[in-house]
């Protein structure tokens, strides 16, 4: 019994402890979507279900939620940001090559019907897109994608 009460104050004081040591946040000044918005045009529908659903992690401006300021959840929710905006960040449209944004696009695509986005561990806090946003958004990044008709 005295084995499993050290370790557990040990555990209780490191959790103490990593609250003072925090990783750094994806926090620009502003959240700057202006390109992609301009090029892939998306309606104002569209824009909010981006807001709600997909800017957090692929734009360089997340909105935190109160507990990420918590660790370890707070290296949780980095880790899962960094990663998002790794693989597609649409504040770096405009440095993409046309054969690059065309594959961010198809990727999108991919990756919502597949229901791999947004992270159900995004969804389970920020609710989860309806069958008729996921319509919308699909059919949006599918004529978006014609303008970069890559072959």
């Amino acid at each position: 019994m005295k084995i499993v009460k050290k370790v557990l104050v040990g555990l209780l004081i490191a959790l103490v402890l990593i609250q003072f040591y925090r990783p750094d946040q994806n926090n620009a000044a502003t959240r700057n979507v202006t390109a992609f918005e301009d090029e892939t045009k998306p309606s104002a529908e569209i824009v909010a279900i981006l807001e709600a659903n997909c800017y957090d992690c692929h734009s360089d401006k997340t909105a935190y939620p109160w507990y990420s300021e918590i660790a370890p959840v707070s290296y949780w929710i980095n880790d899962h940001v960094e990663d998002g905006v790794k693989h597609f960040n649409v504040s770096k449209w405009s440095s993409y090559s046309l054969k690059k944004k065309d594959h961010k696009l198809e990727e999108l695509i991919e990756e919502v019907e597949e229901g791999k986005m947004p992270l159900d561990s995004y969804t389970w806090l920020h609710g989860t897109m309806t069958a008729s946003e996921t319509e919308a958004l699909l059919a949006w990044a599918k004529k978006a994608r014609e303008s970069y008709n890559i072959e």
